[in-house]
């Protein structure tokens, strides 16, 4: 073995073991199981990862204790990358690791690369490699996988923007779910912290919220974190955790779970302090509709009603909702709202069913009156997205957001292809934070007004000549009898084309040639957009980093997010018949 730490300890138990055992080396085994023994518990544990691979399932003892099950894609002909497993956490000796692969019987696993990789070792002993792909100024977790932002909240004690996040830490790819942690002072810069949550007795860690309980209604202690989620084991169930330490470290409470059901898809709770009634409102996904529950204390739930049937689109499953409170914009202005106007707006993410297919953000405008929400839509009309690009997920807004604003994160991704994208040691991104408010369209529908989040003005640099793969462009589009065609491109001939085309009042952006899209058939598409409020001059802001493309409208009427991955930065751009600014980012 690489490391003398190691015993590797035949199990004899399994009847379908090959005939070709008496051939293995020793120290191997040639059945299922193994059991890899480590004589110090100090330190990390590396792990080779070979993606293409299954799933093995690892269960960690010690002595006769079981301590935890986690699933790793363990090498088998080549090695992509390693996952650190933190063994010092335990504070234990003798930790023993009982590992199935779950391969055919006529498979050689003594062969398996995997067993002379896995090492011991310092937890920077193998170093995150760079990647050509992975965002600047957007959050992304440091290693390993990430899906839905979860339970954000925002401080006002220490100024910190709290997020946590769907997390695997032990492949870039989808499984263990735990909740990872990051915290920002101004939503570019993001800092990793411990693992927040991890999986327990009732299951793996699924989506969910936070609040700061500011009047100890939860019985834990005033202005403790109380987060809210869902626990994915036998069934899925609603679950509490509290933290004494502003959000670093969390105690499962011990009257979990709090809420259960007989659905299979009962999950994703949201929780806000409602004002009308004076108690905390949750809102569950649950299959194809919105639940919404009351409680006074955080740990015991009644139902109040339902909200789905016949409204939007049902192509999917309905997760990640969010009942929000949004003023009027004042049309007249970007960024001034008018706070005494204003509507109730229900979030709902959606997979699949989005407008180009896979997962997207659906959402619903009306009134809540503490115990029902009514749409102001009549039922089948279309479904109003939030965001019209491909690459824009579990929606979820901050607790607590200063200023009393309703500020919003997504998950960059899409569902159909997440776990392929061509990254290696981590996959996903968040988006850019966005202000949301409220805006009526020329025919007087509400919609919601999505704008780059103040904070990202921070990010405007000086005027550039040309684009970089960092940078922030603002092209002014007056309306003209021929389209207005925008051109991103680079020396490879590499390029994403936008459109605006004023016969049928629709902005577009074509990604079919941006780069690579071998990894998926359903990564090329065309995203569109309605052009909503008719205008003599249109503004667009692009925000550009590495694998992404985030379009806003200057006045805030649509965005639209889209992954790209050019084997080369754009350098170029065209505009012809628009004026387009380029401006460098400062970091």
């Amino acid at each position: 073995m690489k490391n003398s730490f190691f015993t590797l300890i035949l199990l004899v138990a399994f009847a379908f073991a090959m005939t070709s055992c008496k051939e293995a080396k020793k120290n191997y085994t040639c059945t299922q199981v193994s059991v890899l023994r480590v004589s110090t518990a100090d330190g990390t544990l590396w792990l080779p990862v070979q993606e293409s691979m299954g799933e093995a399932r690892i269960r960690v003892i010690a002595g006769d204790e079981y301590l935890e099950t986690i699933h790793v894609r363990l090498a088998k002909d080549s090695i992509d990358y390693f996952v650190p497993y933190e063994m010092s956490r335990w504070n234990k000796s003798n930790l023993a690791f009982e590992i199935r692969t779950f391969l055919p019987d006529t498979v050689r696993r003594d062969k398996m690369v995997c067993w002379d990789a896995i090492t011991t070792g310092a937890a920077d002993l193998y170093p995150l490699p760079d990647n050509p792909y992975r965002c600047a100024y957007h959050h992304t977790p440091l290693r390993g996988w990430m899906n839905d932002p979860n339970g954000m909240y925002y401080d006002d004690a220490t100024g910190l923007w709290h997020l946590y996040y769907q997390h695997n830490p032990y492949a870039a790819m989808w499984a263990n779910m735990h909740w990872g942690h990051s915290v920002s002072r101004d939503l570019i810069h993001w800092e990793h912290q411990p693992m927040a949550l991890r999986p327990t007795v009732w299951g793996t860690i699924f989506s969910g919220s936070a609040v700061i309980d500011t009047k100890n209604t939860a019985g834990f202690g005033e202005n403790v974190v109380v987060a809210i989620y869902t626990a994915d084991g036998e069934s899925q169930k609603q679950a509490v955790a509290y933290s004494l330490d502003g959000g670093q470290t969390f105690t499962h409470y011990e009257g979990n779970p709090v809420l259960c059901d007989t659905i299979a898809d009962f999950r994703d709770p949201k929780v806000f302090w409602d004002t009308l009634t004076n108690r905390w409102v949750m809102v569950l996904a649950c299959q194809q509709e919105m639940r919404f529950y009351a409680s006074y204390d955080l740990r015991q739930w009644n139902y109040l009603s339902r909200f789905g049937e016949g409204y939007g689109c049902h192509e999917g499953v309905w997760e990640c909702p969010d009942l929000i409170y949004l003023p009027m914009r004042n049309d007249n202005a970007t960024q001034e709202i008018l706070a005494e106007a204003g509507k109730w707006v229900l979030l709902c993410n959606i997979n699949p069913g989005g407008p180009l297919g896979g997962s997207a953000t659906q959402y619903f405008v009306g009134t809540w009156d503490g115990n029902t929400f009514t749409c102001d839509d009549k039922k089948s009309e279309k479904a109003k997205w939030l965001d019209y690009g491909k690459d824009h997920y579990a929606t979820v807004t901050f607790h607590n957001a200063p200023d009393n604003r309703v500020v919003a994160l997504g998950w960059m991704s899409n569902w159909q292809y997440a776990n392929q994208l061509p990254t290696l040691q981590y996959r996903s991104q968040n988006t850019i934070a966005r202000d949301l408010s409220l805006y009526q369209d020329d025919l007087g529908e509400y919609r919601v007004a999505v704008c780059p989040s103040r904070e990202n003005e921070a990010l405007i640099g000086e005027v550039a000549n040309q684009p970089t793969q960092m940078c922030v462009i603002d092209i002014e589009v007056p309306v003209k009898e021929k389209d207005v065609v925008i051109t991103l491109s680079n020396d490879k001939q590499e390029k994403v084309v936008m459109t605006y085309n004023f016969s049928n009042s629709t902005f577009s952006m074509d990604r079919r040639e941006a780069g690579d899209n071998s990894f998926s058939k359903d990564f090329p598409c065309v995203a569109g957009v309605p052009l909503f409020v008719k205008r003599d001059t249109y503004r667009l802001r692009l925000f550009i980093d590495r694998c992404s493309i985030e379009a806003f409208d200057g006045n805030g009427d649509w965005a639209m997010t889209n992954l790209v991955f050019p084997t080369e930065p754009y350098n170029h751009i065209e505009a012809k018949g628009a004026t387009a600014v380029i401006y460098s980012v400062k970091l």
